[in-house]
């Protein structure tokens, strides 16, 4: 854990109680989480750390936040932490503990809605961390492939099958329900999104939702037999067919288009990219790599292009840093930026 047992406070606000907690407030929680980080912490300054959180409601609900998601900073946060430490320069950590504050705290309206999310990805039935993948397979012997940074629920019943997609990408190679001999009729085969339900026709495919939200996109692509796909504020349905791949919303479709093998990749460790923008490659790229990785707006647009082993991480920035104009540039481990290149 990131912090010993006396450190942590009991006391929980329900969520719908959590007002918003003042930016400066976040910031200074996000800093004495950076100090409580070093390898050596005087008792003075958890005296000062303890003194600060009991001063103020807010502080105590600052705190409470962190110590909520205490096993997900364990796992993500603390190299940030680490990185803004030993950041050799003044602006480096101010922007290593800027990048930690926006991880801890959402604002305004977002609050409970990515509290919620978050806590069901933590708790689900199944879920990966970063660089980890997993195959499994189901009570009715189908196939379920999970991506790094995937978390699902799963749900089979007497009447149907269905497995819910929190976050993540997907791989699924149906099998034929084993009830049917039992029963005379077989349960259908569902994958639940935040935009919608997808319906298995005997079939391989894939379903990715990156960001869980109810206004964002899923997107599936068939390899193999046929879905049918019902939005959840649209009343139709379509069926996407093998060799074809559409995103949708909640309300409506996205043009249909040739299924694409590439979003699949990660399924053989690659990520394969084609005018893909730097900083959606380096998203993708992070989820296969501890810390932060990022790079500046001015080369944030710049297209990259070919297929790159996830295996080593770094190999994929030295490849960056040749074929592109940009220099990498590790503030630790796991701190990476990437710049526009010095002429």
């Amino acid at each position: 854990m990131l912090f010993r047992g006396d450190e942590l406070m009991s006391a929980q606000m329900p969520a719908q109680a959590v007002p918003t907690i003042p930016h400066e407030v976040r910031k200074r929680a996000a800093e004495w989480l950076v100090e409580l980080q070093a390898d050596t912490v005087s008792e003075d300054t958890r005296r000062q750390w303890q003194r600060w959180r009991d001063a103020h409601p807010d502080h105590l609900r600052a705190w409470q936040r962190i110590e909520t998601f205490g096993e997900k900073l364990h796992t993500l946060s603390s190299p940030l932490a680490h990185a803004a430490l030993a950041a050799p320069d003044s602006r480096g950590r101010r922007q290593a503990i800027k990048t930690l504050a926006i991880m801890l705290f959402a604002g305004g309206a977002t609050w409970l809605a990515e509290d919620q999310l978050q806590w069901r990805q933590w708790s689900a039935d199944h879920r990966t961390g970063v660089g980890e993948r997993v195959t499994m397979t189901l009570a009715d012997g189908t196939l379920l492939e999970l991506n790094a940074e995937t978390a699902v629920d799963i749900h089979f019943s007497d009447t149907q099958r269905v497995v819910r997609l929190l976050s993540g990408d997907i791989m699924i190679t149906t099998a034929r329900d084993p009830e049917q001999a039992k029963r005379g009729t077989s349960r259908p085969f569902l994958v639940e999104t935040q935009q919608g339900r997808i319906r298995a026709l005997g079939t391989q495919f894939s379903v990715r939702q990156r960001d869980g939200q109810r206004d964002g996109v899923s997107k599936v692509s068939v390899f193999e037999g046929a879905v049918e796909i019902r939005p959840n504020l649209k009343g139709d349905t379509r069926i996407l067919q093998a060799g074809e791949q559409t995103s949708f919303t909640g309300d409506g479709f996205r043009p249909f288009e040739m299924a694409d093998e590439a979003v699949t990749a990660w399924r053989q460790g690659m990520i394969v990219a084609q005018d893909m923008p730097l900083r959606d490659f380096l998203k993708e790229l992070g989820r296969y790599r501890s810390g932060h990785i990022a790079c500046d707006d001015k080369i944030a647009q710049l297209a990259v292009t070919g297929t790159y082993p996830l295996k080593d991480t770094d190999k994929v920035l030295d490849m960056l840093q040749t074929t592109l104009p940009l220099e990498v540039r590790f503030v630790t481990r796991y701190w990476v930026n990437l710049q526009a290149a010095k002429r």
